[in-house]
């Protein structure tokens, strides 16, 4: 079971947006429908930047739309991902209310995951490893706040076997 090295990555996402940043630089930049895997985590600065919960409402499934469009028309060449929990970082403790932080995670994470699972989309949670992030403090990118490689390796590790399945059919 090995992966020729043959496939190209697009990123188009940026750390900091929300998902409306995401829907205007996906419009600006008009990608081709071509891709045969896109993964999708979006909401965290949604919900950082005290955005109302139901633009995200209104935004997740337009992105959703977008992007199943994009992998070939199929959404079972999507992966949409929890959006981590910061306020397990140190960033997140001094930041207003960590409680409020990771209720408020939850609610979009549900609503994601509630969505995929209503329309048989494939959703991994990444969200329990970030909230290690006080306990294990490698978890945790040097700035405080952002997931460490560490933490990445994690998410890789979820998210791989469910990659493959896609990329080998």
């Amino acid at each position: 079971m090995c992966l020729q090295n043959n496939y190209s990555l697009d990123i188009i996402a940026r750390t900091g947006w929300t998902t409306n940043n995401l829907i205007t630089a996906i419009e600006s930049n008009t990608p081709t429908a071509k891709y045969d895997l896109i993964t999708l985590s979006i909401g965290v600065n949604n919900q950082y930047q005290n955005i109302a919960f139901s633009i995200y409402e209104k935004e997740f499934p337009q992105l959703v739309s977008k992007a199943i469009s994009l992998a070939k028309g199929d959404k079972n060449n999507l992966i949409v991902v929890s959006i981590p929990d910061y306020a397990y970082t140190y960033f997140g403790q001094s930041f207003g209310n960590p409680e409020t932080i990771t209720t408020e995670i939850k609610r979009y994470n549900t609503f994601a995951q509630s969505y995929c699972e209503a329309n048989n989309i494939t959703f991994v949670n990444i969200t329990d490893i970030t909230q290690e992030g006080l306990n294990n403090s490698i978890l945790v990118a040097t700035d405080g706040l952002h997931p460490s490689k560490e933490a990445y390796a994690l998410f890789v590790k979820r998210l791989l076997p469910k990659a493959v399945a896609i990329l080998q059919n």
